[in-house]
């Protein structure tokens, strides 16, 4: 059996696949550069729906289903707060259009090559796949470790878990110029959970039921909290559910940029390219993509950089504070959200913000839970258990 060699492999052609794929044939340093995409499914299927904020038309917009302005945040006792997002915009994309929009981008790039195959091993730079074996000078892998799930306990780790449903309206009940960023007023046992409602029209939307802890509910749990949420504040008891979104995503200090080799980098949720206190993947997918060119350009390890540590530790502490007192999200979140200018926050998440506007932001936030959190994470580095 031969094998082929290539100069780049990409495993998994997830969100984070396809940003870094763009970016390559985009790019005039890699178009003598024979890339290997390996990707088990078709990618045809809407499997997920995207959310993020932009502050300025980005490539995305012409395949956002919606784009707001505006987004409203609701605590647990019912306040209703306006969120003004000024210069940003929030912006939702489907999984099957971009996948689309990926595909036939990388189809005219003559330097690629695509192929349906399931990974099995990756020994050095040999991947071997269910139909063969390929040599790649540099791999990036979004296959998340083993060693995550044997040892995720030890430390600060959740799950943000979530159903959701698309339904329609006989009748007009949706203000489509805006989206509910977080209803708390539905909770499940006082944990950390809350409602996401994303108006695509006044008779479309997506309402999500979503958690953040670590206990899964029953699919019928996840459907009474939305019946529920529907008919008591949405006042809504006339729908159909055109579509269902189910997904669990990782929130966790675990170290996956340990995993990390000379010839592979890991990337997507593997890599550390999610914000573990927020589950938002996509533009992090795409900014991350642009450092790994450069990083490559400039002849650096591709994923020098990737994950900056600061965001990290913080993350560590918002994560210990959940894990161990996971009734206080709904207080969290509402500060977060409702004293402090929005254009913060999102820079703050985004991993863009000053040490002095992350100090700000952390301050208001100063509560018992949070600086035993501290003490915690400092004591016992990122490596914190219950």
């Amino acid at each position: 059996m031969s094998t082929q060699t290539f100069d780049y492999a990409i495993v998994g052609a997830g969100a984070a696949g396809m940003h870094l794929a763009l970016k390559m044939i985009e790019d005039d340093h890699f178009q003598e550069k024979k890339i290997l995409i390996i990707e088990k499914d078709k990618k045809e299927d809407n499997d997920r729906t995207w959310s993020f904020w932009e502050p300025e038309e980005t490539r995305w917009d012409k395949l956002a289903e919606n784009k707001w302005k505006k987004a409203f945040f609701t605590s647990k006792e019912g306040r209703l707060v306006s969120l003004d997002l000024k210069e940003y915009t929030y912006k939702t994309v489907r999984s099957s259009k971009f996948y689309a929009y990926c595909k036939d981008l990388i189809a005219n790039a003559k330097n690629v090559t695509w192929i349906e195959e399931d990974v099995n091993q990756i020994k050095g730079s040999d991947i071997y796949t269910n139909q063969g074996m390929y040599h790649a000078n540099h791999i990036f892998d979004s296959r998340i470790d083993p060693e995550f799930i044997e040892k995720e306990k030890e430390y600060a780790s959740l799950s943000q878990h979530f159903l959701g449903w698309f339904i329609e309206t006989p009748t007009p009940v949706f203000d489509d110029s805006s989206i509910t960023m977080m209803d708390y007023q539905l909770q499940w046992k006082d944990h950390t959970s809350f409602t996401y409602i994303l108006p695509f029209s006044p008779t479309y939307a997506l309402v999500e039921f979503t958690l953040f802890n670590n206990e899964m509910l029953s699919h019928d749990e996840y459907e009474e909290k939305l019946k529920t949420y529907l008919s008591e504040q949405l006042n809504i008891e006339e729908y159909k559910i055109v579509e269902v979104e189910k997904g669990v995503i990782p929130m966790s200090n675990y170290p996956f940029t340990k995993h990390h080799e000379p010839a592979l980098s890991k990337i997507g949720t593997a890599g550390s390219w999610v914000r573990p206190s927020s589950g938002y993947s996509f533009k992090n997918g795409d900014r991350y993509s642009s450092q790994v060119i450069e990083n490559i350009k400039k002849g650096k390890s591709p994923h020098n950089g990737i994950a900056k540590n600061r965001f990290r530790f913080y993350d560590s502490i918002f994560l210990t504070v959940l894990k161990e007192e996971n009734n206080l999200g709904a207080m969290i979140f509402e500060t977060l959200y409702t004293k402090h200018d929005i254009t913060s926050v999102f820079r703050f998440l985004d991993e863009q913000s000053s040490i002095i506007e992350d100090l700000r932001i952390i301050l208001s936030l100063n509560i018992p839970a949070f600086r035993k959190a501290l003490l915690k994470v400092l004591q016992f580095g990122k490596h914190v258990s219950s």
